[in-house]
């Protein structure tokens, strides 16, 4: 049995140093803790979890991945597409593809789309993290500040201005320039007094959003119909257009937006604690809301500057991570970013799969998948409260 230290310290014990029955004490508290029933501390038992989410998230992303690549016209497997990956890496393992053009479909059409799904992901799932985290909201996430809006605008007026066989590279241009843009001016007329209050930022991002819909609205109404059917097939979302080029602007943005995420997430669990307990514990709470807005401007507008607006990636994936490994956004970041390619990559498949010669957008399956499950997490969230089930 576990004995209360004394109220005052030690008659021996010298200012600033523990007294010794205090120190047995907590010492006692600590060794003499209920054994676990798996026989493992609680801490070693989370690490465990999060080990085992990380190892199955990775294995599903790769099976994905390959599962990806083999669906198409061409007739393809999955062992054909793992062999000639290791064929083109040196390794002479695996049986390359057997149709003609099955090796050049799989460069050419398949495996940029495969990893333009899975760095697109990546950067909404990552982006609504940070967003989440930075907001102490969990409804929070990218278009609320309005960097798909803006990108939205941007793409429809080079649509306009353009025609409609303008080139994907100027329309994906100006949707990233004008993504950056729009979080730039929601940034600027949220701030009073040098400080930027969270519930300003978000109701400055309602109006802009709001704007911006106007605008696309009147771009809608005086595009040519061609132009129109283009504006709204980008609003969906596809990775239908997906090259090699498109991958090497994107790569390096979500790359060092990743990164950067994972380096404010220190400071983001800090911040957890209250804006006042974070600055006590150093750390400069207005900086760090302006970092991760220009992160999460880099991330999103790369996102999307190639493939339109797809909804809920970055609003249901932190959910779930949370769910399965907890708040600390040490491990909630980088687990996020994994999960968010493998939804982008599994919502991409059932694009292409679930009618037949169809492509199916994007953004509309994440949009009618995430709905509902988002629904459903209330639900639960409001009966684990206490609220109605």
């Amino acid at each position: 049995m576990i004995e209360a230290a004394p109220a005052g310290p030690d008659r021996g014990s010298r200012v600033g140093e523990t007294p010794r029955s205090e120190a047995v004490a907590v010492s006692t508290t600590v060794t003499d803790r209920e054994p676990d029933p798996a026989g493992s501390p609680p801490e070693s038992r989370g690490r465990s979890r999060v080990t085992i989410v990380f190892a199955v998230s990775v294995t599903t992303l790769v099976l994905l991945a390959l599962a990806s690549a083999a669906i198409g016209q061409v007739p393809t497997t999955p062992l054909e597409v793992a062999g000639s990956v290791l064929h083109r890496i040196g390794l002479d393992w695996g049986p390359m593809p057997a149709h003609p053009a099955g090796e050049v479909t799989l460069w050419e059409v398949r495996f940029p789309r495969v990893v333009l799904a899975m760095l697109v992901g990546a950067s909404l799932a990552t982006a609504g993290a940070l967003l989440q985290g930075v907001f102490a909201n969990p409804l929070a996430e990218p278009g609320v500040i309005g960097v798909s809006a803006g990108a939205a605008v941007g793409a429809g007026t080079v649509i306009v201005l353009g025609g409609a066989f303008v080139a994907a590279w100027s329309v994906a241009a100006a949707a990233f320039v004008a993504g950056l843009i729009t979080t730039a001016l929601v940034y600027a007329l949220s701030r009073s007094g040098g400080r930027t209050e969270v519930v300003t930022l978000v109701l400055t991002g309602v109006a802009i959003n709001a704007f911006a819909g106007g605008l696309i609205a009147f771009l809608l109404f005086v595009a040519t119909p061609a132009a129109r059917d283009q504006i709204v097939f980008w609003q969906l979302g596809s990775l239908n257009g997906a090259t090699w080029q498109a991958v090497g602007v994107v790569t390096p943005l979500a790359f060092a937006g990743v990164a950067a995420a994972v380096l404010v997430a220190p400071r983001l669990d800090l911040l957890a604690l209250g804006e006042s307990a974070a600055r006590h514990l150093g750390v400069d709470v207005e900086r760090l809301r302006r970092n991760v807005i220009v992160i999460v401007a880099v991330l999103t507008t790369a996102g999307v500057a190639f493939t339109g607006i797809i909804l809920f990636v970055g609003l249901i994936v932190p959910h779930v991570v949370r769910m399965l490994v907890g708040p600390a956004h040490r491990v909630l970041i980088p687990l996020s970013a994994i999960l968010g390619a493998v939804v982008l990559l599994a919502a991409d498949v059932a694009a292409r799969s679930l009618v037949d010669n169809a492509d199916l957008p994007l953004g509309m399956l994440t949009s009618l998948i995430g709905g509902p499950f988002f629904f459903w997490l209330l639900r639960r969230t409001r009966a684990r409260a206490g609220g109605w089930a």
